[in-house]
């Protein structure tokens, strides 16, 4: 019997195994796929929710910590693992922002470098980008991560680790109940028991938990993006416009999105979405027209009302823990939402308060 048993082999389920193994403790980690190849795959990798002045504040706490933690995160999984997750902190370039003086006024409460720039500070920074304003935003310290291989990285990393077990191609079909307490999960290998359970299965988190009679508000929004192939350093920095980003790769790939779709768990690609992202694309850099679109994929994001994660544990199951309802924002938030639910798990002082992601009963009324 492992200390914890965590369901859903995501990002935040594997950091979420990565904070427990390192304070000791015993865990097993499954997942119906290979680890890392649904959202977490499938998003751009941008550190920052893309207008975090919109959000609410309970998002914006989680952030601002996590913001801080990737680059030496980085850097242990490189030096652990060899896997480079490829952090780059460029900033980034904010086109056409209508509510520009609420996002100046949030940055100065809290003392987040932003500015306005000019079309010259814009065109110095990037030559190539097209402007439909004279101005725009400027936040030096935004950063980005590949997340394919930040995903690789973090496999390898608990791979490693002695009190680790990774079980992939691993369904959970049900749980093992005794009264209050659920003892372990029923998979497609066979039964497996734990001291407690967590759940981090991302926009699958709901179906699973209803077996247990748990409403959760989490659902399913597809996301579709683009790649091109483009010279190296056609753009340096991830840049924003309408609600649609550019994210550049150390190798020249350009990623390109997002859509927002609800469609329940269809996880296909379509040419309406292709044209779309290309328009956006070529709006903000003209000379993609040239470059040819090497992918297009899309992914399934955990939407949760208002965006904020449920972290903690269920109130009629007190072993049964959830991690999951990120919406947009999983790999943005996953190192202080973990930490966070560790501290929870460890009985540790919490890194911030924990009440506004508690699933109390009153947020696991669908909304």
């Amino acid at each position: 019997m492992s200390d914890f048993l965590i369901i859903g082999g995501g990002v935040i389920g594997m950091m979420t195994a990565l904070q427990l193994a390192d304070a000791g403790q015993r865990v097993t980690l499954v997942d119906r796929g290979e680890c890392g190849k649904e959202a977490s795959w499938a998003g751009g990798g941008i550190v920052s929710p893309l207008y975090p002045w919109r959000y609410d504040a309970a998002v914006t706490q989680l952030s601002r910590w996590s913001e801080g933690v990737y680059p030496s995160l980085a850097l242990r999984l490189l030096e652990e693992t060899g896997i480079d997750p490829e952090y780059r902190q460029k900033g980034l370039l904010y086109l056409n922002v209508d509510d520009a003086e609420k996002a100046l006024q949030w940055a100065r409460q809290l003392g987040k470098p932003l500015e306005r720039v000019g079309a010259d500070f814009v065109h110095a920074k990037e030559p190539g980008v097209a402007m439909a304003d004279d101005s725009a935003l400027w936040m030096p310290t935004l950063g980005s991560v590949r997340n394919p291989r930040l995903a690789k990285a973090l496999k390898a990393r608990l791979a490693a680790m002695p009190q680790v077990k990774l079980k992939e191609h691993c369904e959970v079909s049900g749980f093992i109940q005794r009264g209050s307490q659920v003892e372990g999960v029923v998979t497609s290998q066979g039964p497996l028991t734990a001291e407690r359970i967590i759940v981090c299965g991302g926009a699958w988190a709901a179906q699973l938990l209803s077996q247990l009679n748990v409403q959760l508000p989490v659902r399913p929004v597809k996301g579709q993006m683009i790649a091109y192939q483009a010279p190296r350093g056609l753009v340096q920095r991830v840049v924003l416009k309408d609600g649609r980003y550019i994210i550049p790769r150390a190798d020249g790939l350009l990623l390109v999105g997002s859509t927002l779709e609800e469609v329940g768990f269809d996880k296909s690609t379509d040419e309406a979405a292709l044209a779309s992202l290309k328009q956006s694309a070529e709006a903000i850099l003209p000379a993609l027209a040239t470059c040819p679109v090497a992918h297009q994929w899309a992914g399934l994001r955990p939407g949760s009302p208002a965006g904020i994660p449920f972290i903690g544990a269920l109130p009629e199951w007190p072993n049964v823990y959830i991690n999951a309802g990120h919406y947009r924002n999983g790999l943005v938030l996953a190192p202080a939402s973990t930490h966070l639910l560790a501290d929870q798990l460890l009985g540790r002082e919490p890194l911030i308060d924990s009440a506004p992601y508690q699933p109390t009963p009153a947020r696991l009324i669908p909304a």
